[in-house]
């Protein structure tokens, strides 16, 4: 099993003078849970290098078993701080790929011609799709094979509205991923805020939250089987 892990280069949230980036927890439960399946991971992001963190994801109470294990990880720091840059990468390498949310994808990957491709041409191959939390935003502009959007008559969930209000940055963001998802057709659906839900809707795989994240995994691993 090979797999592309795709995280943002976004690390300025909004015109808030904060950082964002990746979610650690996002990352790291799908990444052990595969990794320790046997698969192989390369992680990737629009400019290569370093993938920022979000603080917020790096608090005390944001730590979970995953991501204590990854701050005990030396390889899997070094895969972070060494991405590859996603020009350079191949769908015909991996088997599926996977987006981990926090707030960077929003502004990036959302818009990154690059990734849309990418997302598009693993489709179009019939390889596993998949996205957690604020990750959905990434499909924004990516198309199914008959040119509407992926998410179009698919069942989908993603970061909730009330979850961004929750955190307190409706107003900061770009758009809001459920909103988005319903405007682009897909059949949303999610469970009370922080809830762990997942769903698969033929190859693409979404999940709501970090707490979705090892569901994600789990169906990513099935779908490969």
């Amino acid at each position: 099993m090979k797999i592309l892990f795709v995280l943002t280069s976004h690390d300025e949230l909004g015109d808030t003078g904060k950082k964002t980036g990746f979610w650690i927890e996002e990352f790291a439960a799908p990444y052990y849970t595969l990794l320790d399946k046997g698969a192989e991971i390369t992680v990737a992001t629009p400019k290569g290098g370093q993938a920022p963190i979000d603080p917020s994801s790096d608090t005390e109470d944001a730590q979970t078993k995953d991501t204590k294990r990854y701050k005990q990880d030396n390889v899997a720091q070094d895969t972070i701080n060494h991405t590859k840059i996603l020009a350079e990468v191949d769908a015909s390498d991996f088997d599926a790929i996977f987006y981990p949310g926090g707030h960077g994808p929003l502004w990036d990957l959302a818009n990154d011609a690059t990734s849309i491709k990418l997302i598009e041409t693993f489709n179009e191959q019939s390889k596993p799709v998949a996205f957690v939390c604020h990750a959905p935003a990434a499909l924004k502009d990516v198309k199914g094979t008959d040119g509407q959007p992926l998410v179009k008559g698919k069942k989908v969930t993603g970061f909730t509205n009330s979850e961004e209000a929750a955190v307190q940055l409706t107003e900061v963001v770009p758009f809001l991923v459920e909103d988005m998802l319903q405007e682009n057709g897909g059949i949303y659906s999610k469970k009370e805020d922080w809830a762990a839900y997942a769903i698969q809707d033929g190859n693409l795989i979404t999940g709501q939250n970090p707490a979705s994240s090892e569901l994600v995994a789990e169906k990513i691993l099935a779908a490969l089987k």
